[in-house]
């Protein structure tokens, strides 16, 4: 015990070791528990149970964010809140990628859980390094912030521009690479990822990929995409290591829950891609606007997040009405 308490209370960018690991205990139990008590088969997940799933998700980041409110602070709490919220609005642009990448590869909807159970562990890895990356460089050269000031004005109004646009799925260039690179099955064989098969040409048993694997690489492309635009957002909120991750992590499990409900209404929010643009600009100008006025408070960078947002969602809802009613 004398051993431990020290390894415990050591500073790791910023936070004690044991804050840390309580929150990657609860990520693991989280994943657990998903994968090895509520989707032990591969089966097809309704809208109902991606809801509560996706509740359950949501339930235990608001109550962790509790948690940070409580124990680092209300600046802290509201900092997480705001995080959780700007990833989890362009998190559900991934979506409509994710879908249409399960379309082309025709994954089937009892397999594709086990897809984005797997993706999901890509992308705990991939944004620890991306917001490592990201909390180094800050720490060292204060004006890397203007860069991701700009960086998110000239995503956001490019997205605005390109909100129609919809992703070439067959001539992407990584899934050229790995078709060049790889032998490929030519459907799919189950939920297998990769199987051992004769190979026509030269007759000996070889290992081949399947179109399941593929959809994996994929959807983990998408996720580092999408990570260019929302760490730097959140590091435009807070440059606190912790708040970064634990928010961009709890709002991906939660929306990976509610991908198989979102997935099936996803043309109802036809006008989010324009809030969520809006969202880039705000925050990208946000940066250069505390060099001028002094730091802005986070109530105020919530309040505005949460009215674009909801005022995208409301658009989308009542433009798209006649889709539902006609």
């Amino acid at each position: 015990m004398d051993l431990l308490l020290p390894l415990l209370t050591t500073d790791f960018m910023g936070k004690p070791a044991w804050i840390w690991l309580l929150f990657i205990a609860i990520v693991i139990a989280l994943l657990a528990f998903d994968l090895g008590v509520l989707h032990q088969d591969d089966r097809e997940i309704g809208v109902r149970e991606s809801l509560l799933l996706s509740a359950g998700y949501i339930s235990v980041a608001l109550l962790f964010g509790a948690w940070v409110w409580w124990y680092l602070g209300a600046q802290s709490g509201m900092d997480y809140y705001t995080g959780f919220m700007i990833e989890k609005s362009l998190s559900m642009d991934n979506v409509f990628v994710i879908a249409l990448i399960f379309t082309f590869f025709a994954i089937p909807r009892q397999y594709q859980h086990r897809v984005l159970f797997w993706g999901i562990l890509g992308v705990i890895v991939l944004r620890a390094l991306m917001i490592g990356l990201g909390a180094t460089l800050v720490s060292q050269f204060s004006w890397v912030l203007y860069l991701f000031g700009a960086f998110l004005l000239i995503t956001g109004v490019k997205m605005w521009f390109i909100a129609d646009h919809t992703p070439d799925i067959a001539n992407n260039p990584v899934l050229k690479f790995l078709k060049r690179h790889m032998r490929v099955t030519d459907g799919l064989r189950g939920n297998a990822f990769w199987v051992r098969e004769r190979d026509a040409a030269t007759g000996r048993v070889e290992r081949f990929a399947t179109p399941l694997l593929l959809a994996l690489v994929l959807v983990e492309c998408v996720d580092l995409v999408f990570a260019v635009d929302s760490v730097p957002a959140i590091f435009a909120i807070t440059t606190d290591p912790f708040i970064v991750y634990t928010s961009n992590i709890f709002a991906i499990l939660g929306l990976r829950a509610l991908y198989f409900a979102l997935a099936a209404m996803i043309h109802r929010f036809k006008y989010l891609k324009y809030a969520l643009a809006l969202v880039l600009v705000f925050i990208g100008g946000k940066i250069f606007l505390v060099g001028l006025i002094g730091k802005i408070p986070a109530t105020l960078s919530l309040s505005v997040t949460f009215g674009l947002i909801a005022g995208g969602v409301l658009v989308s809802l009542w433009k798209t009405r006649q889709a539902v009613t006609g």
